[in-house]
């Protein structure tokens, strides 16, 4: 049996040995809820939105692929059986032929729409009918802030925003709230853009890219160095900025044209993940 000053220093070692936060439940939260103000992180999170337009149309083909649709094309033609349409016309073949002969009686068929009708009606509307330019007017005016241009290539938005003094243009962004994912970040960036007139289609719950940049100098302080930056892709599925919004604020670009406009650093990063396929 264990003398009472041996449970004594029995006791206080374990007392030593209890976890700092085995108190009770009241002082275990108001620990954890003074955590964040004296040891913050100096960096603010931001969502990152890389909006792209898909191609209106295919890309025009080359020489080689002009060629080879031909060859394809003979190829499909020669091994291919008649269609409903081809047999109809041969049958009419074989009757205009015995009528020629007079070995054939068509006073039933007097009323009967022939194939060679039909195929004079659909020459006629074909004759009609006329494409889409693949230069559009915007093209021709190199007018960046519609949609309406390069047609055949993916258009990437970008915004212009105030960075202290400076003007910088980059990809739309929102600062992280306490609460949301980063991909509700972004969704919430979309949503701010011409007053919600814009539907796209996330690719995914992870970011694609990242970027780190420090506050200029004018606005830096010790709790506010700077900013980490995750970018969500996204495919523009209905919906442009309304023709209030300012002109001159917003641009859709292609990517060999990201160097008009982003800074080296931030280019370097966003090239990364962004493909023109």
């Amino acid at each position: 049996m264990a003398a009472p000053g041996g449970r004594a220093a029995l006791g206080l070692a374990r007392g030593w040995r209890r976890p700092f936060w085995a108190g009770n439940l009241g002082s275990r939260s108001l620990s954890l809820a003074a955590a964040p103000s004296s040891g913050g992180s100096p960096w603010r999170l931001l969502g990152a939105l890389c909006l792209q337009r898909p191609p209106v149309v295919s890309k025009a083909l080359t020489p080689l692929q002009e060629e080879m649709a031909a060859l394809l094309q003979q190829i499909e033609i020669e091994r291919s059986r008649y269609s409903d349409h081809e047999l109809r016309a041969l049958d009419e073949a074989q009757r205009l032929a015995k009528r020629k002969a007079d070995l054939y009686d068509d006073e039933d068929e007097q009323n009967i729409l022939l194939i060679q009708d039909l195929e004079d009606m659909w020459e006629q509307k074909f004759q009609q009918f006329k494409p889409g330019a693949r230069i559009t007017e915007a093209d021709k005016k190199n007018d960046r802030t519609s949609l309406h241009r390069k047609l055949d290539r993916n258009l990437v938005l970008l915004v212009k925003e105030k960075l202290g003094d400076q003007d910088v243009w980059m990809l739309p962004q929102a600062e992280w709230q306490p609460g949301e994912t980063l991909r509700g970040t972004a969704e919430r960036a979309l949503a701010t853009l011409s007053e919600n007139n814009m539907e796209a289609k996330f690719l995914g719950n992870a970011p694609c890219g990242h970027y780190k940049f420090k506050f200029p100098q004018a606005i830096r302080t010790e709790s506010s160095l700077g900013a980490k930056v995750f970018f969500f892709k996204a495919l523009l599925l209905t919906g442009d900025f309304s023709q209030a919004e300012k002109k001159g604020h917003h641009v859709w670009v292609a990517k060999e044209e990201l160097d008009d406009y982003l800074k080296p650093k931030y280019l370097a990063q966003v090239r990364r993940f962004l493909l023109d396929l």
